[in-house]
């Protein structure tokens, strides 16, 4: 056995110093490599909008950009509308989940021609050659006339015509709360193609992953609609409705918004002509949007204290997570929800101040996690929604002044829940295959956030969240991948977390120790742990004297090559609180043994992990008292 004991007040710790210079000197692990790439798009878009018949023509125009090495001889495009349709996959999986999505159970087959959504092609080009092209459900499959090869690009021209269909599931028309048009989802959109080849996956209603880009988008509309969108208005003299004062008279029944969006991988937009548009200035920050229908004094009150909520919100979080890069921001009030898109999103708005403030925290931390950092979270989406619930619950900590000792605590306890239940699956299964949404949602929301505050347990408070936040400077308008956060992790902590990965993604391996005996051999007290799961974890396990002193012994895994900072633990126990470092324990040992240093008499209580970091099944055997 080898012990070093150091007290947590010491200022000055080699490990976390060079933290910064092993992120910020920009090593190749750390950061996007050489043999990095991804494609590009840039859309232009027409539409001319029927709020009588909810139907609406489309022009559109993509410069598709293969920075790819291969040959593409086809393209795909998402039609999402098609999922709103009597016996579609997104209605035959609702119907046939044991546990369906509430908000769309057996809806879809009851809507008629009138209520159903659809989007027709009417032609498409490349380069200015027809394509063949068939419509198989939600994926519009295209055999190009010409090769794009790598390094080309090439100009695809589409009309097309859609219906809105019936608000169920994030898009669609006269939502539950009187919204007349949540535009999500709405456009042929094209297909992701990277290293892994094309993600043509049919819409079922999950979730996505979309291709870099540019927009442009105009959208002619009934003069009486307000519009909130992704990207920046073009034509506030022309439209007026809050954007700014209209100063070009016109008497027609119609107007035309024009946005453009840079650097996004989604567009998405709401219209209704009872709207409130209201903005606030965030100091140093974006301008942020509110649009919602004050339907009572209550709700209009709910919604203006949102909006100095916002100014805290965006202010804490560029801090914590890094800058949020675009200069603006809405808050619409519409869709079935939360949901998340480019510059903006869609909430349901006659909700508590508190819940307001909650959907709406979650929703903009996603502009961090999916917006800016574009995961596949068709195929990883505990990052996408985990990563975001776990900013989320630590911003509103803060901002509420909970000071709670685990901000995290609601999904340790679904996270359990998961675990009782025994229908867990693998954070690795691809988002559209759980077998229950149940577990979808535990796993991908829950198991996800705790995925990041257990990993500050194990290479420490501080560590982890400098490196978290050079994560997001270093992946932003890019599509990072599980591996990538880990070289970061290991980069910063100097240690290897593959075990953790592999067991924590891709495994439903759970965490289960416990303090079997405490006794006294050779004048000093001798602690027994067991370890009764099969997920190895290093551990800290606290010894309360009776003088009121407090040690943590710090017993890492074998397999981490190495041990945490105990100065980046600042804030996380006392002061006062010191540290000692013992022998590490093998994975493959369930048992493990350690004297302290003061006889048994001397000792009130010992506990294992006493900031509640540790996702343990049962902490019930992790406290042993003097009786």
């Amino acid at each position: 056995m080898y012990i070093y004991t150091q007290h947590l007040t010491m200022k000055i710790n080699l490990q976390v110093l060079l933290i910064g210079i092993f992120l910020w000197a920009g090593n190749g692990f750390a950061q996007p490599g050489k043999d990095y790439w991804q494609q590009r798009v840039e859309y232009t878009m027409e539409i001319d909008f029927d709020v009588v018949d909810h139907q609406f023509q489309g022009k559109q125009r993509i410069t598709y950009f293969n920075n790819s090495p291969d040959t593409l001889e086809r393209v795909f495009y998402y039609l999402f509308y098609n999922a709103f349709q009597p016996y579609s996959m997104m209605d035959m999986r609702s119907r046939t989940i044991s546990d369906p999505d509430g908000r769309v159970r057996d809806r879809i087959l009851g809507l008629g021609s009138d209520e159903i959504g659809y989007q027709k092609i009417l032609s498409l080009s490349q380069d200015g050659e027809a394509c063949r092209y068939e419509t198989v459900g939600t994926i519009l499959e295209v055999t190009l006339p010409s090769p794009i090869l790598p390094g080309d690009s090439s100009l695809f021209e589409m009309e097309f015509e859609a219906q809105v269909p019936i608000q169920i599931r994030r898009t669609g028309r006269n939502n539950k709360e009187g919204i007349d048009y949540s535009m999500t989802q709405w456009y042929p959109k094209l297909c992701e193609y990277d290293k892994e080849g094309w993600h043509a996956h049919p819409y079922v209603a999950r979730e996505f992953h979309g291709v870099w880009g540019d927009y442009d988008v105009k959208i002619t509309i009934d003069s009486s609609y307000t519009i909130g969108a992704s990207g920046y208005l073009q034509n506030p003299e022309a439209i007026g409705h809050g954007y700014g004062e209209k100063n070009i008279d016109s008497d027609d029944s119609q107007l035309t918004w024009h946005f453009v969006a840079p650097m996004v991988h989604d567009f998405a937009w709401a219209a209704d002509p009872d709207y409130v548009h209201d903005k606030i200035q965030v100091p140093d920050g974006p301008e942020v949007h509110f649009f919602y229908q004050p339907e009572t004094e209550k709700i209009e009150a709910n919604w203006k204290e949102l909006q100095a909520y916002c100014i805290k919100l965006f202010q804490l979080a560029s801090e914590t997570f890094g800058t949020y890069p675009y200069d603006t921001y809405s808050v619409i009030q519409g869709g079935d929800g939360g949901m998340e898109y480019p510059m903006a999103t869609l909430v349901t708005g006659k909700r508590s101040m508190r819940s307001l403030i909650g959907v709406t925290t979650h929703e903009v931390m996603h502009s961090w996690y999916q917006m800016v950092l574009a995961i596949n979270e068709a195929k990883y989406p505990w990052m996408d929604e985990g990563f975001t619930t776990f900013a989320d619950n630590y911003l509103q900590d803060i901002i509420f002044e909970a000071n709670s000792d685990n901000p995290q605590i609601r999904s340790y306890m679904s996270y359990e829940g998961l675990v009782q239940a025994r229908i867990e699956e693998p954070m690795a299964t691809h988002g559209d295959h759980y077998r229950f949404n149940s577990a979808y949602g535990t796993a991908t929301y829950s198991k996800g956030a705790i995925f990041l505050h257990q990993l500050s347990y194990i290479i420490g408070k501080e560590t982890f969240f400098k490196a978290f936040k050079f994560f997001f400077d270093s992946w932003k308008f890019k599509h990072p991948e599980p591996r990538d956060v880990k070289r970061i992790m290991e980069k910063a902590s100097d240690l290897e977390l593959d075990w953790y990965w592999e067991y924590m993604i891709n495994s439903t391996k759970f965490i289960n120790y416990s303090i079997d005996t405490v006794y006294q051999e050779n004048n000093r007290a001798k602690v027994t742990l067991l370890n009764a799961g099969e997920f190895p974890m290093p551990l800290d396990v606290s010894v309360t004297y009776i003088d009121g002193s407090q040690e943590i012994y710090n017993i890492p895994l074998r397999i981490m090559r190495g041990h945490k900072s105990f100065e980046a633990e600042a804030g996380v126990y006392s002061d006062e609180t010191s540290f000692t470092l013992i022998e590490d324990w093998p994975w493959t040992h369930p048992v493990y043994e350690f004297s302290l240093d003061r006889p048994l008499a001397e000792v009130k209580s010992i506990e294992i992990d006493p900031s509640g970091r540790l996702a343990d099944i049962d902490r019930g055997d992790n406290e042993w008292e003097k009786e």
